[in-house]
């Protein structure tokens, strides 16, 4: 989607409808994105930075038609940990960095490749997530002191036990209150954003009632400014750089993980096509400028899109204007945002985990009680014990061997004759039986990729075919949609032994893959253009025309229409191969066996 194409036809009704949807999810982006910003180790002001900068960057330059860009709960594990280890400032380089891999991404179209992670692995560590955000606000509501946040979660659920005796009701009343609200105003205001009015009215109440009991944003972290920071451009050194280049990896992909997740969802709702490619480009834009604001990561948000669409957008427009509101609310109200209690902003941040977490995705795979489920409960354990990127290592590890395994075990090879039942004789299984199978000629279909994975089974049955000393051996690729070199090298082994011993190898039926990589490793050039047929009756007819006529004398099996008469010395239909003598042009074959 070309970025004028997603003006096309805009009109002043159109312009009408962005400017509600991008003031209603505005609304909404602001607690969100103070509550993101908190949850990731630093100061509040600088997730609406990301909203307002990254929000406006991603509508712009990104391909999906209704994005809304900013923080989201997805980048608040990998945020918090890089802030422990790093620093705040060496975070802003590391999202600079992971937004020039974005844009390379972008560029070498790379967008389709992201959308191959594995289903199980995507809810395993997203859910995970959803586990490390909800516990991680437990403290602020129940208003525990003196609690010291770690990078893993058994530590930070120990000191939740520590000091549970610190318990302050004013806070849990504080976030006992904003928690209804949320969950009680989709039912009775559905117009009205539910985490703001929650934030609002529980702040309202702290304020009157519980003044100076309960921490807020202000006593944590000072008052928030209303305006935004200067341009500053991060001291970058080489070994700054080389250091980072890991945790900005680790944003790239989680990044553009979720900016095509969020994509596909507005595809789903709206019917529209995003460009994957053009969407990791306006990503990577975003994540360079947001750092030189003070800006955290950004990515596409699913919750956010989704209300924006829902609110009626008809462009991206819609989602810079949502980026306008912030900064306008920033400007005019950032000094009444500190006194915001850090008890109002946990219930937000549970109810997004909750709703992030794939519930019924989870217990669905789950059920299914297959190899999938494995993946999903390991690389969420892996996710919530560990961290996102040794989860999704392992998940991708773990995803690849059990993909190679499904379909070593696809491959089938299977002996067949042609049935004389069949209006064409073709060739089935079910034909070859004791008494009648041909001393001469072999034919296995194969069904399946021909890879390094599936290689001991095909080996196997080769070697069975050896034993039968077989004088021509015709395989049917018409069902092998891929061989690798590793596949290529197997059969090139077979063919020479085959060769070796006087027999001959025919193919038939080879799709386009497969010929190419045979005429790549020279195994087509070895065997001869005359031993490859498009159909399975013409190597048939081929095979019969180099039998040891001798051998077929008083056989019994007759498994093709000539055998009757090979059987009985009729040879003026085939040709002797133990003479070496050309192939008799006008022999009157019979054989009409079809792939």
């Amino acid at each position: 989607m070309k970025g004028r194409e997603r003006f096309d036809g805009y009109q002043l009704s159109a312009l009408r409808k962005d400017m509600v949807s991008g003031l209603i999810v505005g609304i909404i982006a602001i607690p969100l994105g103070m509550a993101f910003a908190i949850a990731s180790g630093v100061r509040p002001e600088y997730g609406l930075y990301t909203t307002i900068i990254a929000g406006i960057l991603i509508s712009t330059f990104g391909g999906s038609k209704f994005q809304i860009g900013g923080p989201t709960g997805a980048f608040i594990p990998i945020l918090f940990a890089i802030v422990l280890q790093y620093g705040y400032e060496n975070l802003l380089l590391a999202g600079f960095l992971a937004g020039i891999m974005l844009v390379v991404m972008g560029l070498f179209k790379l967008g389709s490749l992201i959308t191959f992670i594995p289903r199980p692995v995507t809810i395993g560590f997203t859910a995970g997530i959803a586990v490390i955000i909800f516990s991680g606000q437990i403290a602020n509501f129940l208003g525990l002191k003196g609690i010291e946040r770690h990078e893993d979660f058994l530590s930070n659920m120990k000191e939740i036990g520590f000091h549970a005796t610190t318990l302050n009701s004013y806070s849990l009343l504080t976030a006992g209150i904003c928690l209804v609200i949320i969950l009680l105003a989709p039912k009775f205001m559905p117009k009205l954003p539910g985490a703001l009015l929650g934030l609002v009215v529980s702040s309202v109440v702290a304020a009157l009632f519980f003044n100076g009991e309960v921490a807020t944003i202000g006593s944590a972290y000072g008052t928030i400014p209303s305006t935004l920071p200067e341009f500053r451009i991060p001291d970058m050194t080489w070994d700054r750089i080389v250091n980072l280049l890991k945790p900005a990896f680790i944003i790239a992909m989680l990044g553009g993980i979720e900016s095509l997740l969020s994509a596909v969802v507005a595809d789903g709702m709206t019917g529209n096509r995003h460009n994957s490619n053009r969407e990791l480009i306006g990503q990577g834009i975003a994540n360079m400028i947001t750092p030189l604001f003070g800006g955290i990561p950004a990515t596409g948000a699913i919750a956010r899109t989704a209300a924006n669409i829902k609110s009626g957008a008809a462009s991206p427009i819609s989602g810079i204007i949502h980026s306008l509101v912030v900064l306008l609310v920033l400007i005019l109200f950032a000094p009444y945002a500190s006194h915001i209690p850090l008890a109002s902003m946990a219930p937000i941040l549970m109810v997004v985990a909750w709703n992030m977490s794939e519930r019924s995705a989870f217990i669905h795979v789950l059920k299914t009680k297959t190899s999938d489920s494995l993946l999903l409960v390991i690389t969420f354990i892996l996710t919530v014990f560990t961290n996102l990127t040794t989860a999704v290592e392992v998940g991708l590890l773990m995803a690849l061997l059990l993909f190679v395994k499904r379909m070593s075990q696809s491959l089938t090879v299977e002996k067949m004759l042609p049935d004389p039942n069949h209006k064409h004789e073709k060739v089935r299984a079910n034909m070859v039986y004791e008494g009648h199978d041909c001393p001469q000629i072999s034919i296995y279909t194969i069904d399946g990729p021909l890879f390094f994975g599936a290689m001991n089974k095909f080996e196997q049955v080769m070697k069975d075919t050896a034993k039968q000393r077989s004088e021509i051996l015709l395989l049917r690729l018409g069902k092998v949609p891929f061989m690798d070199t590793t596949g290529a090298a197997n059969l090139t082994t077979l063919v020479k032994g085959f060769q070796k011993s006087g027999g001959i190898v025919l193919l038939s039926g080879a799709q386009p893959q497969p010929l190419q990589m045979l005429k790549k490793t020279g195994l087509f050039e070895r065997m001869g253009t005359h031993h490859f047929f498009d159909h399975t009756g013409e190597a048939v007819g081929y095979a019969l025309l180099h039998l040891d006529t001798n051998k077929c004398l008083g056989c019994k099996h007759f498994v093709f229409r000539e055998c009757t008469a090979l059987s009985n010395g009729e040879t003026q239909s085939v040709t002797n191969r133990g003479g070496n003598d050309p192939i008799q042009k006008n022999a009157p074959l019979l054989v009409t066996v079809n792939q």
